[in-house]
């Protein structure tokens, strides 16, 4: 109920108020609204923003290397296996590889190298067991996630994969996450684990051979 219907009704009026001159609360109005806009800038930003210079460099990584270190980690591989993949389809490759890795936090060497032993860089492929794609993702274990594709789509399956891997580091950390990924909850051995350790360093090296 308004004020302006109290008093029609019959209630006590309100105690006057001191008046604050104009100029004095538009100052005020103008330090609270910049209070407030600071504030959600700074509830609005990422606890972890990989497009920021700063924090790659405290992560490890050199910002402009890593999209040149993944390309040419990628070409050198699929000039290696005779592949056919168009151009078109290795920028979305990299594209997708650099996105998913900001998103799960996670270094996009590892995701490039899980993706080259996984699947040699090949979208179509399909395991015996029934691994779909580039990160060779289990149907059952992306049913629940909120994709935007077909799982056989390169986004969608590199999402998959870096969800997937990013959980299993989070639990297990970065040694057993890794082998996990392959091995599932049993792991044997270390063969996969230093396969792609090899191939994380190779690609970490690409763009300076």
């Amino acid at each position: 109920m308004s004020a302006s219907s109290e008093d029609l009704t019959g209630s006590p009026p309100i105690p006057a108020t001191r008046v604050i001159p104009i100029s004095t609360r538009a100052r005020r109005a103008g330090t609270w609204g910049l209070l407030f806009l600071a504030a959600l800038f700074v509830l609005d930003r990422p606890l972890f923003d990989w497009g920021s210079d700063d924090v790659l460099a405290s992560a490890g990584h050199d910002f402009d290397r890593i999209r040149p270190a993944i390309t040419a980690a990628l070409v050198a591989h699929l000039q290696d296996r005779n592949s056919s993949l168009s151009t078109e389809e290795q920028r979305r490759v990299i594209e997708a590889v650099l996105r998913s890795s900001r998103r799960y936090d996670l270094d996009p060497y590892l995701v490039t190298a899980v993706l080259l032993v996984e699947s040699d860089a090949r979208p179509w492929a399909v395991s015996g067991k029934g691994a779909v794609g580039l990160m060779q993702v289990m149907p059952y274990m992306a049913e629940k996630l909120p994709l935007a594709g077909n799982l056989t789509t390169i986004e969608s399956n590199v999402e998959a994969g870096c969800f997937i891997l990013s959980d299993n580091i989070n639990r297990l950390g970065e040694a057993k996450g890794i082998s996990s990924y392959f091995w599932g909850r049993r792991i044997r051995g270390v063969a996969y684990l230093e396969k792609v350790q090899e191939t994380r360093a190779r690609v970490r090296g690409a763009s300076t051979s």
